[in-house]
Formats: C-alpha cells, structure tokens, sequence
C-alpha cells in the first residue's frame, strides 16, 4: 500500500510539472496560434492609419495587419480605445500588441519592443488653408497650438517650441480630430502630427487645412510595438519576418501609397531613434 501510494504522488508530481513546463512555454506567438487571434489595440482617430469610415474601420493598419494575418496564419481583431489608455492596456496584457502605429522613441525603446519601421512619422505642423500669416514653423510663436496627449508629437514640439523667441501656448487634446476640429474652428493656429498623417488631412478637405512646410522635427519612423519581455519576442520575431516579405514582394509600397500618398523607402533593421 505504502509503494502504491508513493508512486501515485510520484506520478501527480510528473503531471504537475508537465503542466507547469508546458504552461511556461505557450509564449505569447504560440498564445495566438492556439487562439487563431492577434489582438491589437489601437485608437480609431488617426487616419490615414486607422479611422472609421461609416462606422467601421478603414486604413492602412487594417490593411496592413490583413497581409500580417495571413502571414501568420491567424485573423486579427482589433480594439479601439482612447490614446491614453492603449500603452497601459498592452503592459496590462490586454491585448497582444499596439497597432497606433508609434513613434519610435529613444523611451520608447526602454519600455516596449518595436517592430520594424512602417512608414516615415516626422513631424510638421497643419494650419488653416486662408491663414496667410503662418508661413514657416517658426511663425507660431506666442500663439495657442495643439496636439494630441501621450504623444511623440507632443513632446517634439515641445522640444521645438521651447527654441521660438516666444513660446506658443500648447493645448492637449485626447484625440486628434477634436485639434483639427479647433482648428477648423479657429481656436488653435495649427495642430503638430506626424507629417504622413497631416498630408493626409489636407488632402481630404484642402478647401479647409494646409501644410505648413518644411518640417519641424526629426527625421523619425513609425512602428509597431509589443510587451518587452521574453514571451512577447517569438511574436515580434515573426511579425518581422512576416513584415520584410510583405515589404520585398511590393505590398508594403503598394498599401503606402494607397493610404498615405506615396511609397517610402523604410529601414530594414531598425534605426536609432534621433530623439
């Protein structure tokens, strides 16, 4: 009875192990495999990346995680939530990556692991189409600018901004439809974004905005990104391997200019961040 008994808590004790192993080795690829799902977390207010168009989503990024799903073998489903609360509900493990896409940032790099680079994200500044009085960047000084919170675009025109002889007063808005709404309006001068999604805005209602040019910022790339740890690697590996054959067959030029004017030249490896 004694050697039964040890060798029934012998057994339990080899279940229980396998279990653990198996448990600890489902990373977050195999995660998703298993799920047949790659969640992605995003905000729906940034066209030409992801906006809604009669109600349902439209852009690049759906476009784009389209050709990514079928690389990996999975669908993908996305969540539309407020700018703010995307990072946090990715380090929370609510979704399995950030589809925004993000600048790539120097403190960026430190909390998050990026994908490679998607499409060029340096940073201009949109004004009114009438508005005669600004010519250059520059000309914002001592007036009331925007952009959107928790933004790489935010903080690079705070950069900018604190070299102007007078500091523009910067307003900070959840999303970036409700700046371009004030500026429309005429409560804010101009609305800092990346130059890809701004270009983007002009073209859809010239008769309203207007690129202000050259640039402002760095020269700066967007990308996606995902939880920095060890089970989030296998996923951003295949993402990668995945994002490169799409961007050697063609089809990463052909969804850029489909959705942002014009095919760009983007970094095989990824770049050190400028800022």
């Amino acid at each position: 009875m004694k050697r039964a008994a040890s060798w029934k808590r012998f057994t339990l004790a080899l279940t229980l192990a396998a279990v653990s192993v198996s448990a600890f080795a489902e990373d977050q690829l195999a995660k998703v495999k298993k799920a047949g799902e790659l969640v992605v977390g995003t905000e729906m207010q940034f066209a030409p990346f992801d906006f809604l168009e009669n109600g349902q989503q439209a852009g690049f990024n759906k476009d784009l995680f389209a050709e990514i799903g079928k690389e990996l073998g999975v669908k993908v489903r996305f969540l539309d939530l407020p700018w703010p609360s995307v990072l946090p509900g990715l380090e929370a493990g609510k979704f399995d990556m950030v589809g925004g896409p993000l600048t790539v940032t120097k403190a960026r790099m430190e909390r998050y692991a990026y994908t490679l680079p998607v499409a060029d994200a340096t940073d201009a500044l949109l004004k009114r189409a009438n508005d005669t009085a600004l010519k250059q960047s520059s000309d914002v000084a001592g007036k009331t600018i925007g952009a959107a919170k928790g933004t790489a675009q935010l903080d690079q025109l705070k950069a900018y901004v604190a070299t102007l002889p007078h500091a523009p007063t910067i307003r900070e808005y959840v999303d970036n439809n409700q700046a371009y709404s004030d500026l429309a309006a005429g409560r804010i001068v101009a609305v800092a974004n990346a130059m890809t999604n701004i270009a983007y805005v002009a073209k859809q209602r010239p008769e309203t905005f207007a690129v202000l040019t050259p640039p402002f910022g760095a020269k700066v790339y967007y990308a996606y990104c995902v939880r920095k740890d060890a089970d989030s690697k296998p996923l951003l590996d295949a993402f990668n391997t995945a994002l490169l054959k799409i961007q050697a067959d063609g089809r990463l030029a052909t969804l850029q200019k489909k959705w942002l004017g014009t095919s760009m030249t983007v970094p095989t490896t990824m770049p050190t961040p400028n800022f």
